[in-house]
């Protein structure tokens, strides 16, 4: 290890500045989309068995809920365009913006060149948990998703066809998508419900069991019309392995309602990032 230097704690103790400050970022109208939902009535509704995927439509001005209708149970959940699915959920800068973990009035935001709010977190039951002793907290924007790739390399090279990364590929291509092309539009997700953070010493990624309950929600407005993917992810609550055939696992359901007629007057869907990249990247071949 490399001696400390003699000004090492004056290093340490410059204070932190925040890359992304977000005074200036547009706020959701949390109180309108409330009002929305007041009278929202139910449209579609899916079930995600355990350890599987399944995909739902959620239109611009609608809302979607994902629940565990019996028992803890961590989703895995990635946002498309319905019409263009290249543009698609980018929890890299949504963390960025947002935090690690996410909860009411934090938005899911698209990638480049988009990058415009894709859904708003209008609800959230387990908004009570905040942060436990070890750093835990709830919904995270960390995590990759449990994968067989990475399944394989730390296993000694064992197969597993469950992981989150597998469950959300067979959901596309269920979906009309070549597998290919479906796994190469799988992306990084939001952990619903998934209890995670980092251990102060070694700085490593951690899960723990689920605060969820049977009858816990997620509740999200669509910003823009949205094609939603969701794994049941194989770990169950993730309170101890998260790809495994043998933890407890639980449906998730998802439910779309629409908003009363007239209860979004004055509401438009947000249109793409205004930068106009035509002067600052390189012209097409």
């Amino acid at each position: 290890m490399t001696r400390p230097p003699e000004d090492a704690e004056d290093r340490r103790a410059v204070a932190p500045v925040i890359c992304y400050p977000t005074d200036a970022l547009p706020r959701p109208d949390l109180a309108h989309y409330a009002r929305a939902r007041a009278g929202a009535r139910p449209v579609a509704e899916v079930t995600v068995p355990p350890r599987e995927a399944a995909a739902f439509r959620a239109p611009a001005g609608h809302f979607f809920r994902i629940s565990c209708p019996e028992g803890a149970q961590v989703g895995d959940l990635n946002l498309f365009n319905a019409e263009n699915p290249d543009e698609r959920f980018y929890s890299g800068k949504t963390r960025a913006l947002h935090g690690t973990h996410l909860s009411v009035g934090a938005r899911m935001w698209s990638g480049f060149p988009w990058l415009r709010p894709m859904a708003t977190i209008v609800e959230d039951s387990l908004d009570w948990y905040g942060t436990d002793a070890f750093g835990g907290r709830v919904h995270d924007v960390i995590g990759t998703r449990c994968d067989p790739y990475t399944h394989h390399l730390l296993s000694g090279g064992a197969n597993y066809h469950h992981c989150c990364h597998s469950n959300l590929t067979r959901a596309l291509v269920a979906e009309g998508f070549a597998r290919d092309r479906a796994e190469a539009l799988v992306h990084d997700v939001l952990n619903v419900f998934m209890c995670t953070g980092f251990t102060a010493d070694t700085g490593q990624y951690f899960m723990k069991a689920s605060p969820a309950r049977k009858g816990d929600f997620i509740a999200f407005f669509a910003e823009i019309d949205l094609l939603g993917v969701l794994s049941a992810c194989p770990g169950g609550d993730c309170g101890a392995e998260h790809s495994s055939d043998a933890a407890r696992c639980h449906p998730l359901r998802v439910e779309v309602l629409a908003p009363a007629p007239g209860a979004l007057d004055g509401w438009e869907s947000p249109p793409p990032n205004g930068y106009d990249r035509s002067h600052g990247l390189p012209a097409g071949a």
